[in-house]
């Protein structure tokens, strides 16, 4: 039986061991000097102020939006085609949520279509979102500059849910600098471009939400002088301010995060390679390969293409089961969840994220795929189709 090729996984070299070692053998491998490390490679890179790392990128999400101070009486937007913890971090605070529909050549938040939605919203005298959570899905980045404006224009706060996006540009920035955004959040889960194994990151350039982070994800607690109520009664002396979490990023994924740092353009200048030859080799199938923004550098997290019609999608996702290719499907629109049909939504809210969920299929694309492995997925697709 030829062996598995999964849709996504990670790299671990002997710098990425070494690192975690080192750690193991120190006297910290909880809250050290790793995270602050890893913490200050990313906001390098990013070309932003401030990085808070967290256990993952959805309590990554929760804590900006907490930081926001969004609540039950709010209204968080976002995009239907992603990951639930998009629109579950605006539930963790007990606010409202909404979908914005995706452009159909992108994938992602449509801005034109939540300029829209934010003028029928407004004109109907309802409540605008507090907060808008554009994703970039597969790595691509929504026109962020157009949504900055909308923002300014209709007082709303932006967060990037960057979890498929770093190592990406968008308009020959890093992602992660918060150029249109108040915050930018990272996920460093094992299929993504960089891992910690579980962990996630949060950028930003505001000095009052990076303190405030700090504090949320550590049970609200500080011993900074400058923020305490009372005077300190010695130098063991902390104060919990707010109720915050445990959100807290060990040093040992911190070590592991920092060593992949060194790779990450590496990882995703491969990733494109892959993503060219798959282009080519399926130039003649009757699929849709992902189109890439011109504004747009993808870190190419996925590699998402559609079937010519949704009867031919659950053969060819059985066939690459049936030879141990590990496809995967991106995403059902997460309105379309139980738990939101419970909330009272219905199918139609987004016809382009619907229409393209229904013929969507995630190849393989992953640092050590090799070329032998992606001839087999495109044999395996061609046959499947044919």
């Amino acid at each position: 039986m030829p062996s598995f090729i999964p849709y996504g996984r990670q790299s671990i070299n002997e710098a990425d061991i070494q690192a975690v070692v080192e750690v193991l053998r120190s006297d910290f491998i909880t809250q050290g000097p790793a995270i602050e490390r890893f913490e200050q490679a990313v906001a390098q890179y990013c070309g932003v102020k401030y990085a808070v790392a967290v256990s993952n990128a959805t309590a990554a999400l929760h804590l900006a939006c907490l930081a926001l101070e969004l609540g039950p009486n709010d209204i968080l937007w976002t995009a239907p085609n992603t990951f639930v913890a998009s629109a579950n971090c605006g539930r963790y605070c007990g606010a409202s949520v909404d979908f914005v529909d995706t452009n159909p050549a992108t994938y992602v938040m449509d801005v034109t279509a939540l300029e829209a939605k934010l003028k029928a919203v407004q004109s109907k005298g309802q409540a605008l979102p507090k907060i808008v959570i554009p994703v970039q899905f597969a790595g691509q980045c929504v026109e962020m500059d157009r949504l900055s404006q909308l923002a300014n224009t209709y007082g709303f706060a932006v967060v990037e849910d960057a979890a498929h996006g770093i190592g990406g540009q968008y308009r020959q920035k890093p992602i992660g600098s918060c150029e249109y955004s108040e915050m930018t959040v990272f996920s460093f889960h094992p299929v993504k471009i960089i891992t910690t194994a579980e962990g996630g990151m949060i950028t930003t350039n505001r000095e009052d939400l990076y303190q405030r982070l700090l504090r949320l994800r550590s049970h609200g607690i500080t011993r900074d002088a400058r923020f305490m109520r009372n005077p300190a009664e010695g130098p063991w002396y902390y104060e919990q301010l707010e109720l915050g979490l445990n959100y807290r990023m060990t040093d040992m994924q911190a070590a592991l995060g920092h060593s992949q740092m060194q790779r990450l353009d590496e990882f995703v200048a491969r990733r494109h390679a892959l993503a060219k030859r798959y282009d080519a080799l399926l130039a003649d199938l009757p699929v849709i390969c992902p189109q890439q923004h011109p504004d747009s550098y993808s870190a190419l997290h996925l590699y998402p293409v559609q079937v010519s019609r949704p009867e031919l999608r659950r053969p060819v996702f059985e066939a690459f089961r049936a030879a141990q290719i590990g496809a995967n499907v991106h995403y059902m629109p997460v309105y379309l969840q139980p738990y939101y049909r419970d909330l009272g939504f219905e199918p139609g809210l987004c016809p382009n994220a619907e229409a393209y969920y229904q013929r969507a299929i995630s190849l393989p694309l992953y640092y050590d795929l090799t070329e032998a492995e992606q001839d087999r997925v495109v044999e395996t697709l061609k046959a499947a189709l044919t």
